[in-house]
């Protein structure tokens, strides 16, 4: 079984409903019981700013499905929440990224992880550092914690709940 954490982001329509529905759909597409969820953030939008805010959320879970097969499931999950990819970095209803799948390393041309720019991204590790502070990353041999006091964004990233 290997620790898996997935970022999920919306920045149309409903988001706070479509990141539950990508819960909802990640419980049951891997069959879990036990699930972490962070607290929703809300951010500005990363790369492509003249966008809408984003709510961000990180869903973490033990898993025994291959990366490849954790990658083929959130891309279907996104299809079914209605994601189209029409522009890069821009609008969407829904974006599951794969943020690690325990200390697994790859980078194919379909498939990178850990998420080669995780600690480039407030909105990413804000809601990963609630769940794995303490997670060491497999490339950068730093913890969460670490990684997010170093990181450049500057980005304000808003706890919703908690």
């Amino acid at each position: 079984m290997e620790q898996v954490f997935l970022s999920t982001g919306s920045n149309m329509g409903d988001r706070l409903r479509f990141l539950k529905k990508a819960v909802r759909l990640v419980r049951a597409r891997f069959d879990l019981e036990v699930l972490q969820i962070s607290s929703v953030y809300e951010t500005a939008a990363w790369g492509k700013e003249d966008q809408a805010a984003f709510y961000n959320q990180v869903i973490g879970f033990q898993t025994s499905s291959s990366a490849k097969e954790i990658l083929r499931t959130i891309l279907s999950i996104e299809e079914e929440i209605g994601r189209e990819r029409k522009e890069h970095w821009g609008p969407r209803t829904i974006d599951i990224d794969l943020l690690f799948c325990g200390q697994e390393i790859k980078d194919t041309r379909d498939l990178s992880i850990p998420h080669p720019r995780l600690h480039e991204r407030r909105f990413v590790l804000e809601p990963l550092c609630e769940l794995a502070p303490e997670f060491i990353h497999p490339v950068l041999g730093k913890t969460i914690a670490t990684l997010r006091e170093e990181c450049p964004d500057d980005l304000k990233v808003l706890v919703l709940d908690r």
